[in-house]
């Protein structure tokens, strides 16, 4: 099988998110498959049917890894790379059954990762012209975070923490449960020294409470155009600002040209179309 290079940091959990896709999908054995001799060698290729990122090599090829090294894939383009409909992607070249078995995880994987990596690059040129930084949330799929990420990071964006245990992002529902933005700030720093902190604020007053307690950065939720520009000049440069809630593609522009360091968006990996993909036999 032929690999491609990859530059974006590979998941170090795609091995077993493989596993237990294929597990899912074909259980105690793919009865439609043994309709097919099992001697039987095939041609077959994977084209796209839409135009965006090609994102999700590594996982297609931990697919045929797992079911049966001994299938040849063979990629005609690069991951990260722009493709177009009607347009072939790989070759493969095995036993009929395994490469028919393989066909519904390994496009599932092609499919969603392309899906992201195309929605990513889309936000990505609209504010390449600013230094500012789109992050993803975790707003993911469940089971695929570490994959949804990657493909992120693909389509040139940038990622949030990964979980609950990477890094502090202290909502309103902490805040008031801890009794106040500096309680919370200084029993994060406390509770774990060197981790990342991040606090949520609702308005302009809370800033300069966020600023002295030592927040790393600090997000402005929900917060209108006029309010931001007032963060940022308030701010002076002493945190992080990280605009989020409510950013669509119409705010988005004007938003990043304030100057603020970041703005998460969660429709990076929740709002994506299934990238249109097909494996024909040849």
């Amino acid at each position: 099988m032929q690999t491609t290079d990859y530059n974006f940091n590979i998941p170090g959990d795609i091995s077993e998110i493989v596993r237990i896709s294929l597990e899912e999908d074909i259980k105690t054995g793919d009865i439609t498959g043994q309709l097919i001799p099992q001697a039987k060698i095939i041609k077959a290729k994977i084209i796209s049917k839409d135009l965006g990122v090609f994102c999700g090599g590594p996982w297609a090829e931990e697919v045929i890894q797992q079911l049966d090294g001994a299938i040849e894939l063979t990629w005609l383009i690069k991951e990260g790379s722009r493709i177009k409909p009607q347009e072939q992607l790989a070759s493969l070249r095995g036993s009929a059954r395994n490469i028919l078995t393989a066909e519904r995880t390994l496009l599932n994987f092609l499919q969603t990762l392309s899906a992201t990596a195309t929605t990513s690059n889309h936000y990505s040129r609209l504010v390449a012209h600013t230094k500012v930084q789109l992050l993803d949330t975790r707003k993911t799929l469940p089971g695929l975070r570490s994959a949804q990420k990657y493909a992120v990071r693909v389509g040139g964006c940038f990622n949030h923490r990964m979980g609950l245990y990477d890094g502090y992002l202290i909502k309103e529902n902490h805040i008031t449960a801890c009794g106040s933005i500096s309680t919370a700030i200084a029993q994060g720093q406390l509770n774990n020294p060197g981790k990342s902190i991040e606090i949520e604020i609702q308005a302009l007053n809370e800033l300069e409470e966020a600023i002295q307690a030592g927040a790393d950065i600090i997000m402005l939720d929900n917060f209108k155009l006029s309010n931001i520009v007032s963060a940022i000049e308030l701010n002076a440069g002493r945190s992080k600002l990280e605009a989020s809630g409510g950013i669509d593609k119409d705010s988005l522009v004007k938003i990043a040209e304030t100057g603020v360091d970041y703005i998460s968006i969660g429709a990076l990996t929740k709002d994506c179309q299934a990238f249109d993909l097909s494996l024909l036999v040849i």
